[in-house]
């Protein structure tokens, strides 16, 4: 195991998941979703802390993991979570539930991001949460920064994408489609932004006024 391999470990391991959260992240992975890292959830909960976050929007609901960890720092936080898979969604509220989160903290909506993005009020929300299909990042990153307020955060887990996008000789379009959202996110005066490496890579995208 490398170094940097270890220090990925115990990035995971020094974190304390709360029952409802290991309970998610074990039916995430019986769906086949692939959930984002204890690292990477403790990580997004200190940014919905530090921002003190009130409105949330997710992008990619699974079974609630990541949801749980935003929604964490709060009891007055609301969460509103998109997913155009009816079944994950009902697994997340099942998990919301189990959790003893207010029903009225999280609205679920089901369809797909593009369309339901469209719809929603610009600069309104402190945290945008991007994981859902990596072939629309790029639009779905687009449509977070004009619902995020001036200040609030857009969130992109999985920015690395299992490490592929370090490497210039991998250019499939997923890779291709997070490497170019960071250089050009990288450049952009419009935001501040930092691309942590914890778990598959945490991109911050802060949006100025």
């Amino acid at each position: 195991m490398s170094e940097q391999d270890s220090n990925w470990k115990y990035a995971d391991y020094i974190v304390t998941e709360s029952d409802s959260i290991q309970k998610a992240r074990a039916q995430s992975l019986e769906l086949g979703i692939e959930p984002i890292s204890p690292a990477m959830g403790a990580q997004a909960a200190v940014i919905a802390a530090t921002t003190a976050a009130v409105n949330v929007v997710e992008i990619g609901t699974g079974s609630g993991v990541s949801g749980l960890w935003l929604l964490s720092p709060s009891k007055r936080s609301v969460l509103t979570t998109i997913d155009s898979e009816a079944e994950h969604q009902g697994y997340a509220r099942q998990t919301f539930a189990d959790a003893r989160v207010a029903p009225n903290r999280v609205r679920l909506i089901t369809g797909k991001s593009l369309d339901v993005l469209t719809r929603m009020n610009e600069n309104s929300y402190d945290i945008v949460f991007v994981d859902a299909d990596p072939t629309q990042v790029i639009e779905n990153v687009e449509h977070g920064l004009r619902l995020a307020r001036a200040g609030g955060t857009v969130l992109v887990p999985h920015a690395l994408w299992k490490g592929r996008v370090a490497d210039p000789a991998q250019r499939d379009d997923v890779t291709s489609a997070f490497r170019t959202l960071v250089q050009e996110i990288a450049s952009s005066s419009a935001v501040v932004s930092a691309l942590s490496p914890v778990g598959d890579g945490l991109l911050q995208i802060t949006k100025l006024a």
